[in-house]
């Protein structure tokens, strides 16, 4: 399958650039994978959609203020760092800008301490593909607090404008620090309004995945086969798994929050039979494209994605290439707002 078969032509000024001041106050269209059905409606009426009976599966990853401005210790040349993935103590997968000039060896220097010297350090140990880079750190004190104090919420290449709430790109159920980027299906979500759904007997349980260099990198590729995902980590406790086998026991819909809580769900399903689901952890680089079957997700709540990429493939898995390439369509004839900060789609 090519890749091109995903792609489409998206006006600039559809990309949202701010989230909006009222979470829930995004418009959702709904489609129905088997219908190919396309309606218009707010959010809130989401919780006209779920039932009784329905298991809402949502990611509680926090991001990391894990995008870093310092400069190369030897010539004072800016540098940033975006941190992915902490490998062993103080060494962590990074992406480099610019990434030609940071070669093994070179030190980098973050922060004021006061004193003329840097708040935190950092060596390049080894090289990957597409700037990525291998660092270790070098500071006193306690990494994360010096982290807060110095890093930038790593807000995606296509938003241009400034975000004032850190608060505003996290979860209101975010709660275990490790991502590189949010799970922005959840960022729609408010807590009167998750009360409002359990309280008309929607179940609601948490996986964590830390989203990390997939991400950040385009398809390279002509052919969906040949790509290769990058790995991020997961963690399902017992009382989602409890709840995930109740769910199947009794027929219910399972429906995952985010492309990052459906690939959770169904790197789990690879390993257990439903009866079988139990608490686990590891990490999950499962690639989800069209002829994929789906094994516990049922329905899907999800923002609109870029053109060509995998999250656009995860989702014409669901629903279908066509159904999702005519409901993008229609998504921007409606001028439907796109991306991180844009409005969410139902499949159901």
């Amino acid at each position: 399958m090519n890749v091109n078969d995903f792609d489409f032509e998206l006006p600039e000024q559809l990309i949202a650039q701010t989230p909006l001041a009222d979470r829930t106050a995004s418009r959702l269209l709904t489609l129905n994978h088997a219908t190919g059905e396309v309606e218009h409606h707010s959010f809130p009426h989401l919780a006209e959609m779920l039932q009784e009976g329905d298991t809402l599966i949502l990611n509680d990853t926090r991001v990391m203020p894990a995008r870093l401005m310092g400069v190369k210790s030897d010539t004072g040349a800016k540098v940033e760092l975006l941190l992915l993935k902490q490998l062993e103590d103080d060494r962590w997968e990074t992406l480099a800008k610019p990434g030609k000039r940071l070669k093994v060896g070179a030190q980098l220097s973050f922060g004021d301490d006061g004193n003329g010297g840097p708040l935190l350090r950092a060596t390049v140990v080894a090289e990957g593909e597409m700037g990525g880079r291998e660092v270790e750190f070098h500071y006193d004190g306690i990494f994360n607090e010096l982290l807060d104090r110095l890093g930038d919420m790593p807000l995606p290449p296509y938003i241009k404008e400034r975000l004032d709430d850190r608060e505003r790109y996290q979860t209101v159920y975010a709660k275990h620090e490790g991502s590189a980027a949010a799970p922005t299906a959840g960022l729609h979500f408010t807590k009167p309004f998750l009360e409002k759904l359990q309280s008309k007997g929607v179940q609601i349980g948490y996986i964590t995945l830390h989203v990390g260099l997939g991400t950040f990198r385009p398809m390279s590729v002509d052919t969906i086969e040949e790509h290769t995902m990058h790995s991020e980590y997961y963690e399902l406790s017992e009382e989602t798994a409890a709840m995930l086998r109740a769910a199947k026991e009794r027929g219910g819909r399972i429906v995952a929050v985010g492309t990052t809580s459906c690939r959770t769900l169904e790197t789990v399903a690879s390993r257990f039979a439903y009866e079988d689901i139990r608490a686990c952890s590891g990490w999950t680089d499962i690639f989800i494209f069209p002829g994929y079957e789906f094994k516990l997700v049922n329905a899907l709540l999800t923002n609109f994605h870029l053109p060509k990429s995998t999250l656009v493939m995860l989702v014409s898995a669901l629903a279908g290439r066509s159904a999702v390439m005519k409901a993008y369509k229609e998504a921007i004839e409606q001028e439907y707002r796109f991306f991180s900060f844009g409005d969410a789609m139902f499949i159901y």
